[in-house]
């Protein structure tokens, strides 16, 4: 049997200290045009919660890494349940991102996408009302209408498959806005569904060095794709104990 080749831990050489310009230069290489990034973050033992929450496992170079990464895209996207456990409020990128962005010929804020079957969502939410950017809801063709109605006050109310969102009618909805690259941040049941529609060009993973135990669940759920979706680690950022870690498609 050949032993398989093991590499050095980081494949890219070690850069002490390196500054955000150098940080998103390495998320934007290999990224097409039109792309799907999901971020996520996970602790060493695979749990994607504490105490139902992200964000509890979350620390600085995270939330450094987390923020650059919506300084790149054109639109943020996330699931309701999400939205409404981790208290998301209006989609607004800090000043050094806004600069970067109208720099590079985008707008000054990130458009946010909510996907929801149910809507139910808060229309007087400052989601919507303190948007810097019109917000678009992305929903079944067995929503409720009344609820669409009331949303398209507020957002622009889409309708990306009949029984369940599908994913990649979902993006080509995004890009015929102008909206090619899409920042995912789940949740584990969207991801799911990217995964099983083959639609996902890359996951940006941080491991933080915990061990959660009990139930939490995982990054992704629900139905599995007809093959395992492989993956390439295009590099690893450390930051104390702390991995970041990009993953592109293969191909």
């Amino acid at each position: 049997m050949t032993e398989a080749a093991i590499d050095a831990v980081f494949p890219l050489p070690a850069e002490e200290g390196i500054g955000d310009a150098r940080i998103a230069e390495l998320y934007s290489a290999g990224a097409e045009s039109t792309w799907v990034r999901v971020n996520f973050v996970s602790s060493i033992d695979g749990a994607a919660t504490r105490q139902g929450l992200s964000g509890g496992l979350s620390n600085d170079a995270d939330h450094r890494v987390f923020d650059i990464l919506r300084r790149l895209c054109d639109v943020v996207l996330v699931g309701a349940g999400t939205v409404r456990a981790e208290g998301y409020g209006a989609m607004r990128v800090d000043e050094v991102s806004q600069r970067a962005r109208r720099s590079a010929g985008m707008t000054a804020h990130p458009v946010f996408a909510i996907v929801s079957a149910g809507l139910d969502l808060d229309v007087s939410s400052p989601i919507f009302r303190e948007a810097p950017e019109r917000p678009i809801v992305v929903t079944t063709g067995l929503s409720r209408a009344d609820a669409r109605e009331a949303l398209a006050e507020v957002a622009d109310v889409v309708v990306c498959g009949e029984e369940r969102v599908e994913p990649r009618r979902l993006v080509e909805t995004l890009v015929a806005r102008g909206l090619t690259r899409i920042h995912c941040e789940g949740g584990p049941h969207l991801f799911g569904d990217f995964i099983a529609a083959d639609a996902a060009d890359e996951l940006c993973l941080t491991i933080g060095p915990t061990l959660e135990g009990g139930v939490a669940s995982r990054i992704s759920a629900g139905a599995a794709p007809i093959l395992p979706v492989g993956m390439r680690l295009a590099h690893v950022l450390r930051s104390g104990d702390t991995l970041l870690l990009r993953y592109l498609r293969r191909g």
